[in-house]
């Protein structure tokens, strides 16, 4: 056998191994990726028509004993008639910040085929004035999710006693 051909066969017996196979003579055929999507049934409760409705539900998903003590990222992921779908927590953080990572974000609305995102943080000081920070990666996720026609309904800052809106504010 000449080089070129064992070259060849090898080639072609390593992309067997995955999902590629030889069918034809020189023509390959690979594995289909599907999408399976069953809307999730949520515990959630109602359909968040304002941020003191979202803050509401914000409130009963960070923990009261730990809200004061580091920061938390939370992101609610909404259907089109804004009824919620299921939350998430994207990051914790220390008593001054958090990392957030914005694919997950996205990954998360990819999957659950949500139409709008609703963000929260906590501030540990219980001041409710949105740092900088907060304001750039909000304008990022904003940007992020208009790509790909998502929704950005709101971020909110929570204290323990009481919120922020970003929206309510015309931040977003």
């Amino acid at each position: 056998m000449n080089r070129r051909k064992v070259i060849k066969q090898r080639v072609f017996s390593s992309l067997s191994k995955g999902k590629l196979r030889r069918k034809r003579k020189n023509k390959l055929t690979m594995g289909e990726v599907s999408i399976v999507y069953r809307r999730p049934l949520s515990k959630i409760p109602g359909i968040v028509k304002s941020s003191n409705d979202a803050y509401r539900i914000f409130k009963n998903i960070f923990e009261s004993e730990r809200i004061d003590y580091k920061e938390f990222f939370f992101v609610l992921l909404m259907s089109n008639s804004n009824r919620c779908l299921c939350y998430s927590r994207i990051g914790e953080g220390n008593t001054s910040g958090t990392v957030v990572n914005i694919k997950e974000i996205l990954q998360l609305v990819l999957k659950t085929n949500a139409c709008g995102v609703i963000l929260a943080h906590n501030h540990p000081s219980g001041n409710l004035t949105a740092s900088e920070a907060d304001i750039r990666i909000t304008r990022k996720i904003r940007d992020s999710c208009e790509s790909l026609e998502i929704v950005l309904l709101d971020h909110i800052i929570i204290s323990s006693e009481s919120y922020f809106s970003f929206m309510d504010e015309g931040l977003i």
